[in-house]
């Protein structure tokens, strides 16, 4: 089976991080989060993997070239102008379209088996299948039901013929199975959204759709505060991610739990923690504090300063005897 990895959007809700990165190559324990999704992938024997990429491309291309990860062959889509979803599959139709396919958003971190997504795909004999949680968030209310089969009846303002007296309210996480078929709804070269535009039809048309109920570790990666709780998250160890290889850090006053990346130095009177990631290359000097923070790679954080909540971008400086909470410095 193949896949395709949806990481072409602006990020908006991240700004103004997402001014100078793209969103899939936010580090998480110090990996690109477009890393992790591979390592997902690749979990499951998948190792043919499409991305479209808009924003920002070229940070994600030369990356990965670099970086490629073993036993993966990528397949990059540029899309000159935003596509939607649909219309992403579309114009890789000829990559995707000889069987069952994966499609999954870049801005989740799971750790979700994906084989018993697939086995339940092949099991129901689905032409679509949605990973979705009972864990409704209030925009998304309402938005899907379920029966009790798992088949999927109703899907924003679009129900299937016959709609059963007992559903469970779900909501969609970005994961998804599809069937070749999809393509023949999908119109050529244009802007096309799924949820919108393809999955109420396949709805309203009574075909077999269905979900596939996961109540384990998953979250999007919203803004700055969800991408702060996901590396809290992992370094608790709630969600199990591969991160950089750590450095030593006995020299320092470490509060865990922690993550400190190669070639760092920190002074022995500094406080790192708790849940804290500190990139490559950093410096942080006497007397600064940082507290449930990111750094990206080649930070500086001067003496005395204080960051908490917060994210640092790539080869920032943090002057001396300053105060950063809950903010994002670019």
């Amino acid at each position: 089976m193949k896949a395709m990895v949806l990481a072409a959007g602006f990020g908006t809700r991240l700004q103004p991080l997402t001014r100078i990165l793209p969103k899939p190559m936010f580090p998480v324990l110090g990996r690109p989060l477009l890393s992790h999704i591979f390592d997902l992938l690749l979990s499951a024997n998948i190792n043919e993997v499409a991305v479209n990429i808009h924003h920002l491309p070229d940070f994600i291309i030369d990356y990965f070239e670099k970086e490629k990860p073993t036993d993966l062959n990528l397949h990059f889509s540029r899309e000159e102008k935003i596509l939607g979803t649909a219309g992403g599959i579309k114009k890789m139709e000829d990559f995707l379209g000889d069987g069952p396919f994966i499609l999954i958003n870049s801005d989740i971190v799971t750790d979700i088996a994906l084989n018993k997504v697939i086995d339940f795909h092949k099991k129901n004999n689905s032409k679509l299948t949605l990973v979705v949680r009972q864990d409704i968030s209030p925009e998304q209310f309402d938005s899907i039901e379920i029966c009790e089969d798992g088949r999927i009846v109703h899907f924003i303002g679009a129900s299937s013929m016959e709609l059963p007296e007992n559903t469970k309210q779900v909501m969609f996480t970005g994961i998804q199975i599809m069937e070749p078929e999809i393509f023949n709804r999908i119109p050529e070269g244009q802007f096309c959204g799924t949820t919108e535009d393809i999955f109420p039809q396949i709805i309203r048309d009574d075909v077999p759709v269905y979900g596939y109920l996961y109540n384990g570790y998953w979250k999007d990666m919203g803004n700055r505060e969800s991408y702060l709780q996901v590396n809290a998250d992992a370094l608790d160890e709630k969600v199990f991610l591969k991160g950089i290889t750590p450095n030593d850090t006995n020299h320092s006053f470490t509060i865990p739990p922690i993550l400190v990346g190669r070639n760092c130095h920190i002074a022995e009177n500094s406080k790192i923690g708790p849940h804290s990631v500190i990139g490559p290359n950093c410096t942080i000097k006497n007397g600064a504090v940082v507290e449930n923070s990111i750094l990206w790679e080649g930070v500086t954080i001067g003496a005395g300063s204080t960051v908490k909540g917060s994210v640092i971008a790539k080869n920032r400086t943090i002057g001396d005897g300053k105060n950063i909470n809950d903010e994002a410095v670019i």
